[in-house]
């Protein structure tokens, strides 16, 4: 390709509402342009690198025997309402009508699709395993769409989907495809970390996320240095405190806390740490009708240590609170407390609640909690003595670095990433749904055991940005760079021995079958060099008249701080050595 007949689009400043650096890069660099809240033009410089991602991903799947289709983009919402996700969805799940008045949505994942796919044409087990996929545009209609790709609203997204006799075999499949994840992100030559991860509204009780490494990552993922244990924050456990609680030493005493309604603040005023207080949360369930209506509504008491967040997942999975919790309005907590936030605690209070006990606040003493008055706090409550001892004990705090891995086998570390690719296993909770049934060889109908398995396409060149960059621009990998090596001749029209070395290096590197881009514009060298700079390009050849009367190049990767004199008639075999060495890696 030639920089004349190619678009370049560079910007000197970026959009004033590109927020992270993915996104202000991709904008400068030409890769995107933004349409409107969420959606964005795909640029031929930015098309390059999807279309390598996109082949990379493809190559993997059908080495690991899933088979390519296309699903559409607008589905009947009957397939979605067999679900019940119609509803559950909310509004993320963008809803239309055609001109008959029929429901439809644009899809945001594919289940109820290929699992009607499915249902039609799965007759036997003998049709087993079968798995689809596809790389198709989503939708789903983000509330505040921001970062550019890393969170828009329309994007593509890789999702399959694999289909068993059993659960022995649907976790054979699931392996299969996390392996075949694993060889992907290694060929895109990125720092990522599998880590195990809660399956979320999708269903499943087997999950992995991929995470690319990046300091600007949304997710905090949790690992052991000196073992392989890895989960996101919402998956890692907590365990249970190998101490036994200490002997109360102090009297239970209402004390003045004037103005002070935060765990710190009470810390500080009384001259403790903030791990000997307990902060209150006040959740409430509730039960509806058949018509959604609410007929009754239980309040919930959650109490973990002041230094400690909860962690809403956890917390959901608390028997009896379940995932639909939510967090308990004024009048009901006054009804029961008897006050305002701030000041809550488990004594005295003015109705009944249900108590749930985080396991380290369970093995405390001599504490330090609301006294359910304004300005008050308790010092010195204990367990057994000043409150019975908690009946429901669990784990609904998030990890914090130091704690104890689960394995056994060290102190937990979190570091920062970005989610670009997940792996369930289902079981049956579609199949079920939509009854999607098999003889099995004992001739009796079965259910299909589902995995499902995704990795977003388009949000995964932005995580790479955010892991490569300098104050320069980006700095792609090899192999999803919008070209992988960039020829930038001084004044070609001036200079024809430039022309001419410029024109028979390209011709050879395109014989070799790289992915070149030889750019012919003649700008001056430091508007040419800041913009393959910005955009990215990892091998830049620089050919000067000056150099030629020597007999030389000048190389120089994009992560160098300098360029290196090659010799020009040796240039294409440095540069096939300088990409296997790249490939290797």
């Amino acid at each position: 390709m030639k920089a004349s007949q190619f678009f370049i689009s560079t910007l000197k400043e970026a959009p004033a509402d590109a927020e992270i650096v993915s996104h202000q890069l991709m904008m400068r660099a030409g890769l995107i342009k933004k349409l409107g809240a969420g959606i964005y033009n795909y640029m031929p410089m930015g098309l390059r690198v999807i279309r390598k991602v996109e082949a990379i991903v493809r190559e993997e799947m059908n080495r690991a025997g899933a088979i390519e289709m296309s699903m559409p983009v607008i589905q009947p919402a009957e397939f979605w309402q067999e679900t019940g996700r119609f509803e559950k969805m909310g509004p993320e799940l963008l809803r239309i009508k055609d001109r008959h008045g029929r429901d439809f949505v644009v899809q945001p994942t594919s289940e109820e699709v290929v699992t009607d796919v499915m249902r039609q044409d799965i007759k036997s087990y003998k049709q087993l395993p079968k798995n689809l996929y596809q790389i198709q545009t989503k939708f789903r209609d983000e509330r505040r769409p921001r970062f550019g790709l890393m969170r828009g609203r329309e994007f593509i997204m890789k999702d399959a989907y694999s289909f068993d006799r059993d659960e022995t075999a649907a976790k054979v499949s699931y392996q299969n495809m996390a392996a075949a994840y694993r060889r992907i992100f290694d060929r895109f030559g990125l720092s990522y970390r599998a880590v195990a991860a809660d399956s979320g509204a999708i269903g499943g009780d087997l999950s992995e996320e991929f995470q690319v490494i990046a300091a600007t990552g949304e997710d905090a993922i949790v690992y052991c240095p000196t073992s392989n244990y890895a989960a996101n924050m919402e998956k890692a456990e907590a365990l249970a405190p190998q101490v036994e609680r200490k002997t109360a030493m102090q009297a239970m005493t209402k004390t003045a806390t004037p103005d002070r309604a935060t765990c710190s603040d009470v810390a500080e005023l009384l001259g403790i740490a903030l791990q000997s207080t307990v902060k209150s949360l006040v959740m409430a369930t509730d039960d509806t009708n058949d018509k959604g209506e609410v007929i009754k509504s239980q309040v919930w008491l959650l109490l973990l240590r002041g230094d400690h967040d909860m962690n809403e997942v956890k917390a959901g999975k608390v028997p009896g609170l379940d995932a639909s919790f939510r967090f308990a309005t004024i009048p009901e907590i006054e009804d029961h407390f008897g006050c305002k936030p701030g000041y809550l605690g488990p004594m005295g209070l003015k109705k009944p609640v249900k108590l749930v006990v985080d396991r380290d606040v369970a093995i405390m003493a001599d504490w330090v909690c609301g006294a359910n008055e304004p300005d008050f706090h308790f010092t010195g409550v204990n367990w057994g003595r000043d409150l019975p001892e908690p009946d429901l004990i669990a784990d609904i705090r998030n990890v914090v670095a130091g704690d104890a891995s689960p394995d056994g086998k060290g102190l937990l570390a979190i570091e920062r990433g970005i989610e670009v690719g997940h792996v369930f296993y289902l079981g049956t909770k579609y199949s079920r749904a939509m009854n999607a049934t098999f003889l099995g060889d004992n001739g009796k109908p079965q259910f299909l055991e589902m995995g499902c398995y995704g990795i977003g396409i388009t949000r995964l060149p932005a995580a790479a940005i955010e892991q490569n960059h300098d104050a320069k621009g980006i700095i792609w990998p090899d192999a999803i760079a919008p070209f992988t090596v960039v020829l930038c001749p001084i004044s070609p029209d001036r200079f024809a021995d430039v022309k001419l070395a410029a024109d028979q290096l390209y011709g050879e590197l395109i014989a070799a079958g790289v992915d070149v881009i030889l750019d012919d514009r003649n700008e001056r060298p430091g508007a040419m060099f800041a913009d393959w700079e910005l955009i990215g390009v990892p091998h830049r050849v620089t050919i000067g008249d000056r150099g030629l009367k020597d007999g030389h190049l000048e190389y120089q990767h994009r992560r160098d701080a300098e360029s290196t004199k090659i010799e020009a008639a040796s240039a294409l075999h440095f540069l096939k050595a300088k990409l296997a060495l790249a490939v290797a890696r």
